[in-house]
């Protein structure tokens, strides 16, 4: 069902059982799934591919152009995977040539009221954002992380799976996969233990993340003198070794 006040461009391609409510704008180079809904106010630029079963609320803005001053109007993308939610005014950006010139979105992630996804973001599965939460540019999410109401992250910063992070904290650095993140210094307060409970983590393998938690952060060691830590933990229990890879491999440095 499209309203008949919504505007269809010719060359979008339109799913099966679509609902497009009034007031919508579907522009060139669109190409939305099979069962797709748009409640009303929605606009929706090219080049995007949205996948299946996605529901978009009220003035939702996806795959528009870029913030970044070096934008020049060239072809960039935008491209979302299947059961996706995007509450009220959610803005959704395509990529930029400078990086791979797509933003990508997962699938069965919350964006709730006022979530920005910024330019050549990549996001995984299963993610909450909470109200108001602020992704920079290049800004790399895992899945089954939880962002708080009014989180902030910076440009670059990647977001390791299961973790964390309380309302209104400022991620300024990469967050490694387990862990909860508070507050404006970018604190980190533990694991996020109750949501591995939840995602059917043993509680050895729980344990074991605890013991690699204070060999990061409360004994004393340095990064490098961690990572070597981990890796032997990570020989015994393969979520360790999760932890330890996204150490080694983070380029701004991991939350301290």
């Amino acid at each position: 069902m499209i309203h008949p006040s919504s505007i269809i461009s010719a060359s979008a391609k339109i799913g099966n059982n679509v609902q497009i409510g009034p007031f919508c704008v579907i522009g060139d180079n669109v190409d939305i799934g099979d069962n797709c809904v748009f409640s009303s106010h929605i606009v929706v630029k090219g080049h995007s591919k949205i996948g299946k079963n996605n529901v978009f609320f009220q003035f939702c803005s996806i795959g528009e152009d870029c913030q970044d001053k070096k934008y020049a109007g060239e072809a960039t993308y935008l491209e979302i995977g299947d059961d996706n939610v995007f509450r009220e005014s959610c803005t959704v950006h395509r990529g930029t040539t400078q990086d791979e010139c797509v933003t990508r979105i997962g699938s069965r992630n919350l964006f709730m009221v006022n979530t920005h996804v910024a330019h050549d973001c990549v996001l995984g599965n299963d993610n909450v954002f909470a109200n108001n939460c602020t992704l920079a540019g290049h800004v790399h999410v895992a899945s089954q992380v939880i962002l708080g109401g009014m989180t902030a992250v910076h440009q670059f910063c990647h977001i390791g799976a299961h973790s964390f992070t309380g309302g209104g904290a400022v991620i300024l650095k990469d967050v490694p996969p387990y862990i909860m993140v508070s507050g404006t210094k970018h604190i980190p307060q533990g694991i996020n233990s109750e949501g591995l409970k939840r995602r059917g983590f043993t509680s050895s393998a729980i344990m074991a993340i605890k013991r690699a938690y204070k060999v990061i952060y409360r004994n004393g060691n340095t990064t490098d003198q961690a990572l070597v830590l981990l890796n032997e933990m990570a020989e015994a229990e393969p979520d360790v070794k999760i932890l330890a890879d996204f150490v080694a491999s983070s380029k701004r440095g991991i939350v301290r």
